[in-house]
């Protein structure tokens, strides 16, 4: 079986961007699912970040 490639994730500076850029829009709460989806990403990504400065 074909190893599948990795898709790389964004870090936790670009979700930080991206949560900045979507709050910009004035589209909160309209867009509520969206933030919600970024801030879990950004949360992970610091986290594994943090670990591999460990």
């Amino acid at each position: 079986m074909p190893e599948t490639p990795e898709v790389p994730r964004p870090t936790a500076a670009e979700l930080n961007q991206q949560i900045r850029e979507l709050a910009a829009t004035g589209r909160l709460p309209a867009a509520g699912a969206e933030y919600q989806r970024l801030v879990v990403a950004w949360a992970e990504a610091l986290r594994a970040e943090q670990e591999l400065a460990a």
